[in-house]
């Protein structure tokens, strides 16, 4: 993690955002707050149900009966 001071990223904003690519970049201001430069992608319109999965053993079924007694507890 690459940290600069606000004069510093103000002064090579250009090569910091280049560099943020590749890694972590932290700007610091005299007063003490942080800023983390993250690049965002192209492709950032995914969906907030594009989770990643789990692996585990239990059955489709299995699910569906906890989901229905959840839901009749409420």
């Amino acid at each position: 993690m690459r940290v600069f001071s606000y004069s510093e990223a103000r002064q090579n904003f250009a090569s910091i955002l280049n560099m943020a690519t590749e890694e972590d970049v932290v700007i610091a201001k005299k007063d003490g707050t942080k800023f983390k430069i993250v690049p965002l992608t192209k492709n950032e319109s995914k969906s907030p149900f594009d989770v990643p999965g789990i692996k585990s053993n239990i059955t489709t079924k299995e699910i569906l009966e906890i989901m229905k007694e959840a839901r009749e507890t409420f």
